[in-house]
């Protein structure tokens, strides 16, 4: 038996393997963009066991984002939008660099703990390397964007979310800084 031979029983040739790429976007984009979501009420709302809007403020004034109302409240809406916009796949380069952005900033106040064990910058990386992501194969096919006059995707556009999202984070850290 040829390697060829072994290949070609190992593939599929149906009519849907044409989507197999786009339904799993789907799946990693609503799962993720959820969870992000998730992670934005539990700041601003207090739902699903979060902290609610004054601890988290709270929380944010001892990282040494102040005002922690400000800065706190901003990384919640980034969150809960963020997510919502990449559960949707709606407007999808501007939502990888809100969550790219927002990660960033995650990742730079969590960096001294290092990228393993409890609280660390782990989880936050990982967002921020599936929003980035998104920014280079958009929504797929299942998504608000497909079709539309305003989809965007490929290099340029990711490259270029990437771009707003480390500028977003960049002037922020200097607003903690300076504030």
């Amino acid at each position: 038996m040829t390697t060829k031979s072994v290949l070609d029983r190992a593939t599929t040739n149906t009519e849907l393997d044409g989507v197999s790429a786009d339904i799993g976007l789907l799946i990693i984009r609503v799962v993720f963009g959820a969870l992000l979501a998730v992670h934005g009420t539990q700041k601003l709302f207090g739902w699903f066991s979060g902290p609610g809007w004054n601890a988290n403020a709270e929380g944010f004034d001892f990282m040494g984002y102040n005002p922690g109302k400000f800065f706190g409240t901003l990384a919640g809406l980034c969150e809960l939008g963020g997510g919502l916009l990449l559960a949707l796949g709606l407007l999808t380069p501007l939502a990888s660099a809100i969550v790219l952005g927002t990660m960033i900033n995650a990742i730079n106040s969590m960096w001294s703990l290092g990228l393993f064990g409890k609280d660390t910058y782990e989880m936050p990386l990982l967002f921020a390397v599936i929003g980035a992501g998104f920014a280079f194969t958009g929504a797929g096919k299942f998504s608000l964007d497909h079709g539309r006059s305003w989809q965007r995707h490929g290099f340029v556009w990711g490259a270029g979310a990437v771009v707003v999202a480390v500028v977003a984070a960049v002037l922020t850290l200097i607003l903690k800084w300076a504030l």
